[in-house]
């Protein structure tokens, strides 16, 4: 019998399969640094606020939000809208500062892959 006959090429024996072995623990370690990181960003809050500081959103990296702040010189009956408006992008901005700070952890530790985060 021929020496090799029936393996298929890098499936084990050889430099493929410790190669294969070094790649596997590394794919481990990435996503366990992952996984701490992304429940690490989870419990970080982000704050932002909207119409010059009358009112503040605070949400967490898993999307709560946590607090909302406003200022009573925001209130006015006769403009609810434009209340309304200011929660709106208060609340948003403070998700888009957790997304944009998730999504740049995850790239520091996939090392730019094109991974989807």
């Amino acid at each position: 019998m021929a020496k090799g006959y029936g393996r298929r090429p890098g499936m084990g024996g050889g430099m493929g399969g410790g190669l294969n072995m070094n790649m596997i623990k590394q794919a481990q370690k990435m996503q366990q640094d992952m996984a701490a990181m992304q429940e690490e960003l989870e419990k970080k809050e982000y704050t932002a606020t909207a119409g010059g500081g009358v009112v503040s959103a605070a949400v967490t990296g898993g999307h709560v939000l946590k607090s909302l702040t406003i200022d009573p010189e925001a209130v006015d009956p006769d403009d609810v809208e434009m209340l309304q408006d200011m929660i709106v992008a208060a609340v948003n901005e403070a998700m888009r500062a957790a997304e944009n700070e998730m999504s740049s952890s995850m790239q520091k530790i996939t090392g730019g892959m094109g991974l989807p985060f």
